[in-house]
């Protein structure tokens, strides 16, 4: 880092780490509806018995929930390993740039619960 205190730096990673949580969360949702709507298409098709479609969908659903929640997870960690290149003098007084990490992992660990939950459920 440079030598001088540049706080653009900082925010500019922190503006990262956000739209990379954006990204895990966009994950998260397309899965869930991935994973939603081979029920919905086994409801509009009731006469047919075959369930290959609807586990189909739910794999790739699930797999797009556990990638979203991996992205959560990845985001956080490359922060945490750039803010500890930081020196102290480089964070603006009283500021928190950890919480963003909190906000990550708080995602990928709801996101994985919500994998889980759907999986239970078929």
């Amino acid at each position: 880092m440079s030598e001088e205190k540049d706080p653009r730096v900082l925010f500019a990673a922190e503006r990262t780490l956000l739209a990379w949580n954006r990204t895990s969360i966009a994950l998260i949702a397309f899965g869930f509806l991935v994973e939603r709507s081979g029920m919905l298409m086994q409801m509009l098709a009731a006469e047919s018995p075959d369930r290959l479609p609807q586990s189909i969908t739910v794999l790739v659903g699930l797999l797009f929930i556990l990638i979203g929640a991996g992205v959560a997870i990845f985001a956080s960690r490359q922060y945490a390993r750039f803010l500890s290149t930081l020196k102290p003098s480089d964070f603006p007084e009283g500021y928190a740039a950890r919480w963003g990490i909190v906000v990550n992992v708080g995602v990928a660990l709801l996101g994985m619960l919500l994998a889980v939950a759907l999986f239970l459920a078929q």
